[in-house]
């Protein structure tokens, strides 16, 4: 009898962890591995009408998509980029760095595991097996061969007709199955692209202040949807840099965004049609708030 009564003990704590763990888990993800539900719909832009202009479409996006390495104050994302992609993720943020004829994917001065050869490759593989979505990518040059970017990404790319660098705003049924270029500043290939972030947006002291930011954003945001341009804005932010936030890590201020964001977004869920936001670029989301994101794209 003791034995079962300590058994029963074990099981219960277990199942208290496993519900807390699931809790916190929900909109804000620090796991490297990816567990889907059996019926998770990889492939959502197939629900998306081909007459819909991208402008008129809320992406789910990850803030510098391939920071998984260099430490706290560095790491934006737990899931590898094959992973980001088979949860949902649609924008994909990369900083590079030109040396000699390779473009290496950084976080500031870290080199993060791969090129841009490597995240092409394992994109295009993902839109051959999905052949219903598309994949949007801003690349901001990092180096001081800036002007030599646009060349070096051209001469990557060649002709494949799967890539969009075309400054014309496309509909939905035009880009399935492509990568699409976002252009801004020292990057000109792809569609033109307006960022809600102003000046010190990303410096969070305190996360309050940061979540009325980002709603200001989000506001801009949407009076920008359905016009020639992609509409960007980052819920990401780190304290780094400040006084009062100085223990704030990008994951910290996730933590605390994430599930307020899912929260925010969900308030529109009666509305008909939904606000259309752009894209949503986020720091370690969990597949629920990806979720939330994509689903309000259902008028």
């Amino acid at each position: 009898m003791r034995d079962f009564n300590v058994t029963y003990r074990i099981l219960f704590r277990f199942l208290i962890f496993l519900v807390f763990c699931r809790g916190k888990d929900l909109f804000f993800n620090d796991n490297g591995n990816l567990l889907l539900p059996g019926s998770y719909n990889i492939p959502w832009m197939a629900g998306i009408e081909n007459f819909r202009t991208l402008s008129l479409i809320t992406f789910p996006g990850a803030h510098d998509s391939m920071a998984l390495y260099g430490g706290p104050e560095a790491e934006c994302q737990a899931l590898s980029l094959k992973d980001q992609l088979r949860a949902g993720i649609r924008f994909l943020d990369l900083k590079v760095f030109g040396l000699g004829d390779t473009l290496y994917v950084m976080h500031g001065v870290m080199y993060q595991h791969s090129t841009l050869k490597d995240v092409l490759a394992t994109v295009r593989a993902f839109l051959t097996e999905f052949q219903t979505e598309a994949v949007l990518i801003r690349i901001q040059p990092e180096s001081f061969e800036k002007n030599t970017v646009n060349q070096m990404v051209q001469s990557l790319i060649g002709n494949d007709q799967h890539v969009w660098v075309t400054s014309g705003m496309p509909n939905m049924g035009q880009v399935r199955g492509k990568i699409v270029f976002l252009q801004k500043s020292t990057f000109t290939l792809g569609i033109p692209l307006i960022d809600t972030d102003g000046k010190g947006q990303t410096k969070v002291s305190n996360v309050k202040d940061k979540d009325n930011r980002i709603i200001k954003q989000l506001n801009q945001a949407t009076e920008a949807c359905g016009g020639d341009n992609a509409v960007l804005t980052y819920t990401s932010g780190t304290g780094f840099g400040t006084f009062w936030g100085m223990f704030l890590t990008p994951k910290r201020v996730a933590e605390k965004v994430n599930p307020w964001l899912n929260q925010y977004l969900r308030q529109f869920y009666p509305n008909q049609p939904r606000p259309c936001f752009g894209i949503i670029a986020m720091d370690f989301p969990g597949i629920d708030l990806i979720q939330t994101v994509i689903n309000l794209n259902w008028w």
